[in-house]
């Protein structure tokens, strides 16, 4: 295929899948399978028209002949089984799961291709796993003790994989094939509007002037612009380059400015009301509103942006830092008569999903509203070529979370259909005698490792499979489970050795990249420690009467004052090692609720402020 004929059928693919979504977010949805499968095909599609062999990253105008002819056939491949399911799918039914050589033939060739075409765009990690779970699952017969299962064959293998909805298209497929899809092209269609340059502007015109004002900006419109964005990579390269500059400028080291856009991007994917992909998946698996995850994100992810504010105010402060001026500034009335109306239709998916409308068609209107409110300025406004730029952008980002998603969903299958996800939760419990404690640090370690070389959702959905059930057998809250697991898959794009969105910002900083993801961790602190409390004390993810939680929350934001200033070594004044060390305690004695320890903790605090002021002015 020549370039301008490949490019416009990756446009028609693109356009195509968004067309496809808008109208089953409309008139319904087909049988599980049926829209699964579509799903996945203009992922595959998409895939193979857009990245090379090599996998991501720039293509090669010299990329060889033979290259293109072998990603066309694997094009023509894709299309071939997955429309064969589609016509097959009744016939399969009604001969009762039955299966045919050709059925097991073209089921086989798509797991092939769902495992190079996630190589592709995400690296090897998943399909690692994926292959090492088909080998589990086909040779656990020999493998001896409780680890070992009375072994799959192929056929059987292949047949589960295929035409049922345990395997390839189980659940996260599903939630990517109906509710993220929406939500991605919504993001698209607020970023076609210029709602991202109205959070930028809007956080400038807040908190520029700001002391180390940059900073604040950068947390302030990468919180707003993560809620609609979801990808913390994506917000880093979106905001970042505009706000890391700045901070450079005005003084903070490019190490801290690396580090607060990265850690400032990262809490986007559990800030409501979008959040991650992930969030999407946990409701479904859950069986509740997606909006009740909403509620259970919202304390957590106030406490630990107001922790980060408070931290960047404290290193301004240690160097002395002052904000931008006022005239380099833009003026906030003149912003919001702007382009103020484009956040109108976040507020109107807030209010369809809690009136009880599906995330889908609460998406499915907000698009329309997006384009709707746009009209009423001129700069605002999105034409039919922004709109087709729109439908192919929402397309383009989605691809990865289908592939991520079918492959997880390879392995969905090898744990359900070996047992292994049972034989895992009696194992781990035995490991650690019982103790939750201790299942809380194994559950967070094996998170936090899948997310070294996973996207959040790939990261979540294989720990939650297999962590969850062991942390809810041992009496912890099923959401607070989901939720402990999905935090530590979300900061583990900060945490080394594979910190992808610290990197980021360091690229962008031009700052050591492993400096920047150690300096990101220190500044999000509270977010390690947190997801343990919330297990204990379900408050915190809204769980209780009003008045424990508006408590709860009132004193963590206290016991975040007294956790910035234990990192940071600051409070009035400079804090020596003692100081410190008590106001961590006073931190999570505050941040953990109950009366006795927020006295603990508050009358700690007191002490250390006033004597640091007593200080000051004998000076």
């Amino acid at each position: 295929m020549g370039p301008i004929r490949k490019s416009h059928l990756v446009t028609l693919t693109a356009i195509g899948m968004s067309v496809f979504h808008l109208y089953t977010a409309q008139f319904g949805l087909f049988s599980a399978i049926v829209q699964r499968s579509i799903h996945l095909l203009f992922a595959l599609l998409l895939i193979f028209l857009t990245i090379p062999m090599g996998g991501k990253g720039p293509e090669k105008a010299t990329q060889s002949k033979l290259s293109t002819l072998w990603d066309f056939f694997l094009f023509l491949l894709s299309l071939a089984t997955v429309v064969y399911l589609v016509l097959q799918f009744r016939e399969i039914v009604m001969r009762g799961g039955a299966t045919t050589t050709y059925d097991l033939i073209m089921g086989g060739i798509l797991i092939l291709l769902v495992l190079e075409a996630t190589r592709r765009s995400l690296g090897w990690s998943l399909p690692i796993i994926a292959l090492l779970g088909i080998l589990y699952a086909l040779l656990g017969d020999r493998i001896p003790g409780l680890w070992g299962h009375k072994g799959v064959d192929l056929e059987s293998f292949v047949a589960y994989q295929f035409i049922t909805t345990e395997g390839l298209f189980t659940v996260p497929l599903g939630v990517s094939a109906s509710f993220i899809f929406i939500f991605i092209l919504f993001a698209a269609f607020l970023v076609a509007s210029g709602t991202g340059e109205f959070f930028i502007d809007f956080a400038n015109s807040l908190t520029g002037n700001w002391r180390g004002g940059p900073a604040k900006v950068a947390i302030v419109s990468s919180g707003f612009f993560g809620t609609i964005s979801g990808s913390s990579v994506a917000n880093v390269v979106s905001t970042g380059s505009f706000t890391i500059p700045l901070m450079k400028k005005i003084g903070y080291e490019p190490k801290f400015a690396g580090a607060v856009e990265a850690v400032a991007s990262t809490g986007g994917q559990f800030m409501p009301p979008v959040m991650g992909a992930a969030a999407f998946i946990m409701a479904d698996m859950l069986g509740i509103p997606y909006i009740r995850v909403c509620l259970a994100a919202m304390i957590p992810s106030i406490l630990y942006y107001f922790a980060l504010f408070y931290m960047v105010h404290l290193e301004a402060l240690k160097l002395g830092l002052k904000g931008i001026p006022k005239e380099q500034l833009p003026r906030l009335k003149k912003v919001i008569l702007q382009r103020g109306h484009l956040i109108l239709p976040a507020f109107l998916l807030v209010y369809l999903l809690v009136i009880g409308y599906s995330p889908m068609k609460a998406g499915f209107w907000s698009i329309w509203a997006v384009m709707g409110i746009s009209f009423f300025k001129k700069e605002t406004r999105i034409g039919f070529k922004k709109f087709l730029l729109a439908l192919e952008k929402g397309a383009m980002i989605s691809r990865e979370v289908a592939l991520a998603c079918a492959c997880a969903g390879i392995i969905i299958g090898v744990v359900t259909q070996t047992g292994l996800g049972l034989k895992f939760s009696t194992l781990v419990i035995e490991a650690c005698k019982g103790e939750l404690f201790l299942a809380l640090i194994a559950v967070m370690f094996t998170s936090m490792i899948m997310g070294l070389g996973l996207t959040t959702s790939a990261a979540y959905i294989l720990t939650v499979i297999l962590g969850g059930p062991v942390l809810i057998k041992l009496g912890v809250d099923p959401l607070a489970a989901h939720m402990f697991v999905f935090y530590y898959a979300c900061i583990s794009t900060i945490t080394p050795p594979e910190a992808l969105t610290a990197y980021a910002g360091a690229g962008i900083a031009g700052s050591p990249p492993f400096a920047t993801a150690f300096l990101a961790m220190r500044l999000a602190a509270i977010a390690y420690f947190i997801p343990f409390l919330f297990v204990y004390y379900p408050v915190l993810i809204w769980k209780g009467d009003l008045l424990h939680i508006l408590s709860a929350f009132l004193t963590a934001i206290i016991g975040c004052l007294a956790l910035g200033s234990a990192i940071q070594g600051h409070m009035i004044s400079r804090l020596n090692w003692v100081l410190r060390l008590l106001l961590f305690i006073a931190a999570f004695t505050l941040i953990k609720p109950g009366m006795v320890s927020d006295i603990l903790g508050g009358g700690i605090l007191v002490a250390i402020f006033l004597l640091q002021r007593m200080k000051n002015r004998k000076r």
